[in-house]
């Protein structure tokens, strides 16, 4: 049934649940604590794959994967255009690719362009259903209400120069920046890392004061700056900074027993982070045998390759048209299986035409898989399984197979590998390693994320006050879930179905 309590998404970026439970532990977390003892943690939720933002954000937004959302990474190649999208892996990179090309691809096409749209959002579902939407900076905002370009700040001068002036679509109160806000608010705009969590702070309590929103989306992504930067054992600052930061909007609400009144609360992140201390230069691996596309390629015509690192893991695409490409991906997966740092080589086989296998290669060994019916994940999903199940760390558990160190492996790289920008070869990388960006640069001496395994890809999954209706028990957590649990707040039933059940059995 309908609900006239309010939900408030938050989503901490690369927040890991050790990380927190020690925070607040710490008293550096009194808020997110707050949570902690009135809700209820799934410490094990599975991020998407590649584990990053641009991938996570897409799926907690729409409840689907790659495969149907089309974001393949943090840098894609695209084969109709014939050219890198580039959604600011680092500054070196956007400057490399360009900020005005940088900027178009994150901000405007990136949500109305990229983002399939045989998908619907969160905020699509729920403005259809005349529930009033909020969303501070997140990568994903595309909704139903018409949003003009604001042009505040530093970012008048860019956009201008850009010749940047378009209108988008969003939720009912978007609040992008300097680029786009719904309404006026007395809060300086800023997309700089490490200043957006006060910003969604100060946006937040506007809009709570003037009872602006049924649903909020609490963007807090100032973390995963941070621990890029100073590493996985520094979280505790930014995860007090992002609880402060919550705290001003739940000060503003009344305090935490008014707001847990008003509101119910969902408190995730979109993936995890690693420390990180050797680079994959894999461009340069790979374009010291062949031709590998550059960024703004005047003649992209004569690359033989392209490839998109995105953080620890990486896609290569054969580029040119010729009788060669089947013997040079080859020779590609041969160069990749030596690359020190390479954890998996995985690719789609379409040779069996309607019933394509996909491919996963780890120490000389290899896994087929299908959806089929020989065995069943921990989601309930079936799969047919050929080769060494110990590639991916599958192991029967109570009837079904699953995965301590991949975790919904079979079912994220099926998604990945089907997607419409997959890469013809997608690479994850081991623990301690990422890829060289575009721009040269990488986060060696911090963190990183985006790799298939657990440490990159579970984070917590932290529910207050939801009333969840009617489903099938659920072993395993992913992003996929989250859109489900959305609107089923709302009495909407596009969304997957959770039982009270699934939440009340969470572990704690």
């Amino acid at each position: 049934m309908p609900t006239s309590r309010k939900l408030c998404l938050i989503v901490v970026d690369s927040l890991r649940t050790d990380m927190l439970l020690r925070a607040c532990a710490e008293d550096l977390a009194p808020n997110f604590a707050a949570l902690l003892d009135r809700g209820n943690l799934i410490g094990d939720c599975v991020s998407a794959f590649p584990s990053v933002t641009p991938v996570a954000c897409s799926e907690i937004a729409t409840g689907s994967g790659p495969q149907h959302h089309h974001i393949s990474g943090m840098n894609w190649y695209s084969r109709a255009e014939r050219r890198y999208v580039e959604y600011g892996s680092s500054w070196e990179a956007t400057r490399t690719f360009g900020l005005f090309r940088t900027l178009y691809d994150t901000v405007y096409n990136l949500n109305m362009a990229h983002l399939s749209h045989e998908v619907e959002t969160i905020f699509e579902r729920l403005g259809d259903a005349r529930v009033r939407t909020a969303c501070t900076p997140f990568l994903i905002y595309r909704g139903r209400r018409r949003h003009e370009l604001g042009l505040e700040g530093l970012m008048r001068r860019v956009a201008v120069a850009a010749d940047f002036r378009h209108a988008v679509w969003g939720p009912d109160e978007l609040f992008y920046g300097e680029l786009y806000a719904s309404r006026r608010v007395p809060c300086k705009p800023t997309l700089r890392p490490g200043t957006r969590d006060a910003y969604t702070a100060c946006v937040g309590r506007e809009l709570i004061a003037d009872d602006g929103y049924d649903f909020l989306l609490f963007s807090l992504p100032d973390n995963d700056h941070y621990t890029h930067t100073n590493g996985v054992e520094a979280m505790g600052n930014s995860i007090a900074h992002a609880d402060h930061s919550f705290g001003e909007l739940v000060d503003a609400g009344g305090g935490m027993d008014a707001f847990l009144e008003s509101h119910a609360v969902i408190l995730m992140a979109d993936h995890a982070q690693t420390d990180v201390d050797h680079e994959v230069p894999l461009a340069a691996a790979l374009g010291a045998d062949w031709q590998v596309l550059a960024p703004n390629a005047e003649r992209p015509e004569l690359a033989e390759l392209a490839v998109s690192p995105t953080a620890r893991a990486a896609a290569v695409y054969a580029v040119a048209e010729s009788p060669r490409r089947e013997q040079i991906l080859g020779d590609v997966r041969d160069r990749l299986r030596e690359l020190e740092g390479v954890d998996l080589v995985t690719r789609l086989d379409e040779a069996n035409g309607p019933a394509p296998e996909a491919i996963v290669e780890r120490d000389g060994a290899e896994l087929r898989f299908q959806p089929g019916t020989q065995e069943t994940d921990l989601r309930g999903d079936g799969w047919d399984l050929d080769g060494d199940l110990a590639v991916l760390g599958l192991e029967p558990r109570d009837g079904r197979i699953a995965s301590a160190d991949y975790p919904d492996g079979l079912a994220r790289l099926w998604s990945t590998l089907n997607a419409p920008n997959a890469g013809d070869v997608v690479v994850s990388l081991e623990t301690g390693y990422e890829c060289v960006d575009w721009g040269g640069t990488s986060h060696v001496g911090g963190g990183s994320h985006g790799a298939l395994l657990a440490g990159d890809s579970l984070g917590p999954l932290l529910l207050c006050g939801l009333e969840p209706g009617g489903g099938d028990t659920r072993e395993q957590w992913t992003l996929r879930d989250v859109a489900g649990l959305v609107c089923d707040h709302f009495g909407i039933g596009d969304g997957p179905e959770v039982r009270a059940a699934d939440v009340a059995g969470a572990v704690r």
